[in-house]
């Protein structure tokens, strides 16, 4: 989820009642701020929010059923998520591939950490700043071509 997410606060009060009943489910529920944390939502491929994922025994699906509290307990009670198809080896949050684009999300806000930087505490203009990555990311394809 992301706290400036309107489809994440409109699930948000069923989600804690959700939580508050799984000591009964026999199940541990949390939620992952995307905006604290750019490495999961690139090993879990978060691309629409909020993205529930079910994970049992290291194998994890993604739940893509109603949002009411009573579908959320129903998927669990009745093991209606044995009949959904697990994420793909390759798309598994703990395979290599996943391992990588979480990498990739930790570089974007690396980078966007530097551009704030740059144009808030340097007050550097907002395209010197992209001029400034512009030749950074030629002159390391250079030196990598090398």
């Amino acid at each position: 989820y992301a706290p400036w997410c309107p489809a994440c606060q409109q699930i948000e009060l069923t989600w804690e009642n959700f939580a508050k009943e799984s000591k009964h489910l026999d199940i541990t529920v949390g939620k992952v701020d995307v905006t604290q944390e750019p490495g999961l939502s690139g090993r879990f491929f978060v691309t629409t929010l909020p993205t529930i994922y079910h994970a049992n025994d290291g194998v994890f699906r993604r739940y893509r059923g109603s949002r009411t509290l009573e579908d959320l307990q129903g998927y669990v009670l009745e093991r209606k998520w044995e009949a959904v198809e697990p994420v793909a080896g390759w798309k598994s949050p703990s395979s290599i591939m996943m391992h990588g684009m979480a990498g990739l999300f930790h570089l974007s806000g690396w980078i966007r950490q530097i551009h704030s930087y740059l144009t808030g505490t340097l007050g550097i203009h907002v395209w010197i700043s992209y001029a400034l990555f512009i030749l950074a990311t030629l002159l390391i394809g250079l030196f990598l071509g090398l």
